[in-house]
Parts: C-alpha cells; sequence; structure tokens
C-alpha cells in the first residue's frame, strides 16, 4: 500500500466517524464563517435556582472534604491516590456528577461538573485526572449518549456508587490514526472474543469497568468490559513528567469474552461513539486549566508582594509586573471559556463540538503558559520542589509540580497539533460542503464542474457579508460598556479571519489540507475570538456584583489576545514554513548528522514502539 493510499484510507476512517450534520446552530462555526453571532451565546444561559443550590452545596462539600482528608503532597511523594480518599469522594457522589439522579448519580448540570474539577485541579491535578477520565471518557458519558436502557440501569449505578471506569483507545502503535487500530473483536455466538494491547489507559491499573474500542471487521467498534474478566492483563503502570498518581497503564487482551449486549451502539459505531462522546468530555480539561491558573494567580500576588529587590517589591518592577497581568487576566480568561462552554452544554440548543474543541486547546496552552510564567517569577524556588522548599524551611509552593502536572493537558483527548486539524474540518464545513470537490485532488472533471457551479453560488452570496458588518459602527454593542470595542474588534475579525480562509483555500485548493501551519494559526485566531467573546460576557455578568474590577480584568486580556491575533494574521503569509518543511526533510534525511556530533545519548536502548513482554498482572481493587 502506497504512503497516498495509507493516508486516503485514514482520512477516510476520520471522516466516516465525523458527525457530519448540524441540527442546531453552533456560535463558533459561524465565527469561523465570518458571522458573528452573539445572539447564540448572549445572554449566557442561566440554570434553575434549584440546580444552581444543588451545584454550589456539592462544590462547597467537596472543598471541605479535601480540606479535611486530602493531603496532595502524600500523592505526589508516594505516586499513588490513597483508597480511603477514593472511597471518600465516591461518598460525596463525585464518581456520578453529572449522572442522573434515576441511575444513583447527583444529576449535576456540567457547570458544577465544571466548578468541581476546577476546586479539585487546583489542590491536587492527578485526583482531578482521576474523577475526569472515569466521568468525561470512561464508561458513563459514551453510555448516557449512546447505551441502551439495559445498559445505562447495568452499569451506570455502579459508576456512580464509585466503581472506576476507564476508556481504552490508544495503542502502542495508534495514536491519532485510528485506521492503524489492530485490537479486533470477533462475533462468537453470544460473545465477542477480543485480542489486542492497549496502551497508557489512564485509571486502567485501578478501573472496574473499561470502555474499549476493537475492530469489528473493517470497522470500529465500541464495548463495556468487565475489568476483571479472564484474559486481561494490566502489563504494568506507567510513570510520566507529572501527574504521579494516575494510575495509567498497559493493558492486554487475550481471548477475551464479552457478551453481544455490551456493545455500545451498533458495529461500526466506535469511532463516532469516541468523538461524540469527546465533544462534552473535553470540558473536564479546561475546568482542571482554569484551577491551575487562578491557583498561580493567588501565588503570584502572594510572592509579588512579598519578596522585596532592589528595594522594591518584585511585582512592582515591570519587568515581573506583566507576567502578574498576564498571568491573572488570563486566568479569567480561561474560567470565562470554560464556563461559557459549560453553560451551552447545559443548554443543549447549540451544537458545541467546535466550542468545546477551542476551549480544551486554548485552556490548555494558555494555562501552561501562565504557570510557566509563575515559575519564572519565583526564580529559583519555582524550580525546586516544594518538599525541598519545606525541608529548608520555606512554604512549600509547588510550582515546577503543577507546571510539570499541567503539560500533559496539551496532549491529553487529542494534542493540540490535533485538535487544530480537528477544529478546522469542522469550520470548513461550509466550503466543503460547497466546494469539496472542487479542492479534492482525486475529483474528476465532471465533479469538479459540478462543484465549481455549487461553489459558485454559494460565494456570490457569502463573499460580500464578508465586507461590513456591526463592528463598523462605533456605537455597537454598547451594553458592554468599556468592552464594546473589543467585541467590535471580534466583530471585524472573524471576517477577516474568513476572508483569510477563502484565499487560503483558492491559492492551495486540494494542497490546504496539508497546509497545517496555515490552518493551525486560523484556529489559533478563531480560539482568541472565542475567548474574547467569553471574557467580556463575563466581565459584564460579574460586574452586577463586583463593580468595575471585572471589566479590567477583560480589557487587558482583550489587549493582550488583540497582540497575539495581528501576529497570527501576520505570520499566515509572511513565515518560513516552506523552508522548515524542507529543512525538516533534509534533518530526517541524515543530511545534518553533524549537528549530533559531541555527544553522548543517554536514552536506554530498545524497540521505538514495543509492549512489555511478561510480568504479573499489576491491576489492583481499591479496598
Amino acid at each position: 500500500m502506497t504512503e497516498h493510499t495509507k493516508y486516503a484510507e485514514s482520512r477516510e476512517v476520520g471522516e466516516q466517524a465525523r458527525e457530519k450534520e448540524w441540527a442546531r446552530p453552533s456560535f463558533a462555526k459561524q465565527l469561523f464563517l465570518g458571522d458573528f453571532r452573539l445572539d447564540l451565546v448572549y445572554p449566557a444561559p442561566r440554570l434553575p435556582d434549584e440546580a444552581t443550590k444543588k451545584g454550589e452545596d456539592f462544590v462547597r462539600a467537596v472543598r471541605r472534604y479535601l480540606d479535611a482528608h486530602v493531603d496532595p503532597a502524600l500523592i505526589e511523594r508516594t505516586a499513588r491516590v490513597p483508597d480511603e480518599v477514593v472511597k471518600g469522594l465516591a461518598g460525596l457522589g463525585a464518581f456520578g456528577i453529572t449522572i442522573k439522579e434515576e441511575y444513583g448519580g447527583l444529576g449535576l448540570p456540567y457547570l458544577y461538573y465544571c466548578r468541581a474539577l476546577t476546586l479539585v485541579g487546583s489542590y491536587c491535578p492527578a485526583l482531578a485526572t482521576l474523577l475526569s477520565a472515569h466521568q468525561s471518557i470512561g464508561v458513563p458519558q459514551p453510555l448516557k449518549l449512546f447505551g441502551t436502557e439495559e445498559q445505562k440501569r447495568e452499569f451506570l449505578p455502579r459508576c456512580a456508587a464509585g466503581e472506576i471506569s476507564a476508556f481504552l483507545l490508544t495503542e502502542p502503535d495508534v495514536g491519532s490514526d485510528p485506521a492503524r487500530l489492530a485490537t479486533t473483536a470477533v462475533r462468537d455466538g453470544d460473545d465477542y472474543v477480543l485480542d489486542g494491547v492497549k496502551l497508557w489507559t489512564t485509571n486502567g491499573v485501578i478501573a472496574d469497568l473499561l470502555v474499549v474500542m476493537a475492530r469489528t471487521g473493517k470497522k470500529i467498534s465500541a464495548f463495556v468490559v468487565e475489568a476483571d474478566s479472564q484474559g486481561i492483563t494490566v502489563k504494568r503502570r506507567n510513570e510520566f513528567m507529572g501527574l504521579r498518581g494516575i494510575e495509567n497503564g498497559v493493558t492486554e487482551f487475550s481471548q477475551v469474552r464479552v457478551p453481544a449486549k455490551n456493545l455500545i451502539g451498533k458495529e461500526g459505531d466506535g469511532l463516532k461513539i469516541a468523538l461524540t462522546t469527546l465533544n462534552t468530555g473535553r470540558l473536564s480539561l479546561p475546568a482542571t486549566c482554569a484551577g491551575n491558573a487562578k491557583w498561580a494567580v493567588k501565588i503570584a500576588r502572594e510572592w509579588g508582594n512579598e519578596r522585596v529587590q532592589w528595594g522594591r517589591k518584585v511585582g512592582q518592577h515591570e519587568a515581573v509586573a506583566t507576567k502578574i497581568a498576564f498571568i491573572a487576566a488570563t486566568a479569567y480568561a480561561v474560567e470565562a471559556v470554560c464556563e461559557l462552554t459549560g453553560r451551552l452544554a447545559d443548554d443543549r440548543r447549540n451544537d458545541i463540538r467546535i466550542e468545546a474543541a477551542l476551549a480544551k486547546l486554548f485552556a490548555s496552552e494558555l494555562s501552561y503558559q501562565v504557570l510557566d510564567e509563575l515559575v519564572q517569577m519565583r526564580g529559583g524556588r519555582g524550580y525546586e520542589t516544594a518538599a525541598s522548599l519545606v525541608a529548608r524551611g520555606e512554604r512549600g509552593v509547588p510550582a515546577e509540580q503543577m507546571l510539570r502536572d499541567s503539560r500533559i493537558n496539551r496532549i491529553f483527548e487529542g494534542s493540540s497539533e490535533i485538535m487544530r486539524l480537528a477544529i478546522t474540518r469542522e469550520a470548513v464545513d461550509a466550503h466543503l460542503s460547497a466546494a469539496g470537490e472542487l479542492i479534492n485532488p482525486d475529483a474528476g472533471r465532471q465533479e469538479r464542474a459540478q462543484a465549481l457551479r455549487r461553489a459558485s453560488r454559494f460565494y456570490a452570496k457569502w463573499l460580500p457579508t464578508l465586507v461590513a458588518g456591526t463592528g463598523n459602527l462605533p456605537t455597537a454593542y454598547a451594553d458592554f460598556g468599556p468592552l464594546a470595542a473589543h467585541l467590535r474588534f471580534v466583530e471585524r475579525t472573524s471576517r477577516k479571519l474568513a476572508r483569510s480562509t477563502f484565499y487560503g483555500m483558492s491559492r492551495w485548493q486540494g494542497r490546504l489540507e496539508h497546509k497545517q501551519s496555515f490552518l493551525g494559526r486560523i484556529v489559533d485566531i478563531g480560539a482568541e475570538l472565542f475567548a474574547m467573546t467569553a471574557v467580556c460576557l463575563k466581565a459584564q455578568e460579574d460586574s452586577r456584583d463586583l463593580g468595575r474590577r471585572p471589566y479590567e480584568l477583560a480589557d487587558t486580556f482583550c489587549h493582550q489576545a488583540r497582540r497575539r491575533v495581528d501576529t497570527l494574521f501576520d505570520r499566515l503569509w509572511d513565515n518560513s514554513d516552506n523552508q522548515d518543511v524542507r529543512l525538516a526533510n533534509y534533518v530526517l534525511e541524515g543530511r545534518y548528522t553533524f549537528v549530533e556530533e559531541g555527544i553522548l545519548d543517554p536514552s536506554v536502548e530498545g524497540p521505538w514502539i514495543g509492549t512489555p513482554e511478561g510480568g504479573e498482572n499489576v491491576r489492583r481493587k481499591i479496598l
């Protein structure tokens, strides 16, 4: 099979799994088309008073439990969440936050699921990962969306009660390319027989229930699997740069029999189930990122006031003050993005597949920058571990740990690079519907001719709408007071973004899908515009109780975001992408091995991609 054929097959598998219909409106989709539909998010949907009270009570209960019973330093030191902590959180209902009450859960809105994870993530990111992997991508979410009533009644009460679940898709040689999936599920009477190996199974070491993606013939299907089934072996517990307390392993399936009734949806629905689950499942990551960033604001404020250099508090020196401003404004924006997306998920009137992906991308990238700046601001103390700080008599601020723990957020549930490509595919859906065959390199002459007529009709109506809009009116969005100018900027820039996308399609046509740097910048601009909108909405709402202070944070964030947007637009057309790709190919060919001279590689010899051999089953059950 040629490289082109393999690529086409992988693309087709992904395209078949993609949700193609847009039954509900999408603010972000319209934003990328140059149509700033503020009415879709403003006023932001509000929860009923009863749901709000119940959510607030739960978050307070979690706060009390964390403060009284959870020692994050112990979890970091021992690389394990104590069993009693897991059981204690289960007693609060923390493993069934969004599971309906009729199935034993709390039935809380996504907004309070996110607020709970923000709280937990600020205190112990590993614990937040345990809770979110169980509920966002584990058994509860796919069953809520695609399970039969029988499956819901059998498995959801167990999940809500604290039986831990895990999601198993990735394999040693399969990451973001599901066409290479090797795990198989073969029908045998009333069962399926599973064989294969799964990698990076978050919660997999201690899970009671698994969602497993396996190949049924040429398609991929999803199954609920009992983790103690005969033939399942957890080959090892993996160790990472951060999140030392997570139970992440390698799981092997050898002739594992799974009842056919445990098939989720139909055969071949597996990838669709996985992608749809992630639409709302991804909300957990922005929530934990918000917790990280909000914690950074607290430490930056306290340290900026405490440390004195050259006769002034370090926070008053401009070099540090700019970092504090970035940390505080960005934390407020990350929280705004998280809350708006959560509210849209609860409201269910909007399709949030792009919004959730943008929230994950923006929050994971910007919160990591926030923590990196905090470490820099703390200097040597930022690089020193909390345990070492305590040992020599200082406050044990885990800045370096938070930075390490947060690094995975740019990889979890779709790396930033993959997220940009996925968002692009959804954002340009209208273009592809109108002109897909026109830019398809494999399309025939007749198909191209038909596509040209279809595209001509679409663009004849669409392009004139990008010339002028509400953002050109100096009095537009007056309800937002001092932030109105930023919303006018978002409206104008969304049209500029749409024009730039059109220019890119016109210039590269079928090659556009390979212009990943260009497309990535398009998405990053959209993410900044989405964040600007969210922060303006949050500031206006918060100002009712807090006066001008939220406006000040939002205004500063928007000014910072505008500078980033301007830079991204400049780099759309003035960049070194072609030279970079050419040089990278030369590197891969070995043209510059002389650069590698004079070093010793500390890597341990072994295959680049492999699976552990032998060893005992390291699965353990929470007791």
